[in-house]
């Protein structure tokens, strides 16, 4: 009879950078858990930081699932994993796409079973339900602005620059170094020379 491998897991843990003491009890009841399932742990990555937009190891951990090194990662809580909802759902559909398990141990979310892979794709529905919402507020603030006559967007990087633009254009200097010079981009340059 062939002999099945043991998954291969990988334990993530995050934590603020002013709630460190958390970390050891974090990775105490996930490497218990793995142990109790009978799988192996190919990598436990640490992550420390307050409300970082980008967590690099996480990026390392996803990388590592791309490449099928792992098998299943395993998290504390689901809000050591995500920044956000819509951020959480996809990265659930991304390791569910590549056949990697996910497993939540505060939230008891194993998507390694039928139950939990449910459970992901009603995930995906309240993500779709939150990025519609956040896109009818948006249109909303933008159609007020316009009514009420006020500027909306991106504030205008140029705004006063189109006469110091045509002169050192004039003077011989090339886009790029007038976008460098003015501290803007070379698009906004070739625009307001287009446009004069």
């Amino acid at each position: 009879m062939a002999r099945v491998e043991a998954e291969r897991v990988a334990l993530y843990a995050r934590v603020s950078t002013h709630d460190q003491q958390t970390l050891p009890m974090q990775l105490e009841t996930m490497r218990a858990y793995a142990e109790r399932r009978g799988w192996s742990i190919a990598s436990t990555i640490e992550e420390v930081g307050s409300g970082a937009k980008t967590r690099p190891r996480r990026e390392e951990l996803l990388r590592a699932a791309r490449r099928r090194e792992i098998d299943v990662i395993v998290v504390w809580r689901l809000d050591r994993w995500g920044r956000s909802l819509v951020d959480l759902v996809s990265t659930l559909q991304e390791v569910t796409a590549l056949n990697v398990g996910f497993v939540s141990l505060s939230e008891a979310l194993d998507l390694t079973t039928p139950a939990g892979r449910a459970f992901a794709g009603m995930l995906a529905v309240f993500a779709e339900f939150e990025r519609d919402i956040l896109r009818d507020r948006v249109k909303a603030g933008i159609a007020q602005a316009r009514k009420d006559g006020r500027p909306h967007g991106r504030p205008a990087k140029i705004a006063g620059k189109a006469t110091q633009i045509r002169e050192l254009a004039q003077n011989g200097l090339s886009k790029s170094a007038i976008a460098k010079q003015l501290k803007i981009g070379r698009t906004s340059v070739r625009r307001s020379l287009a446009n004069p």
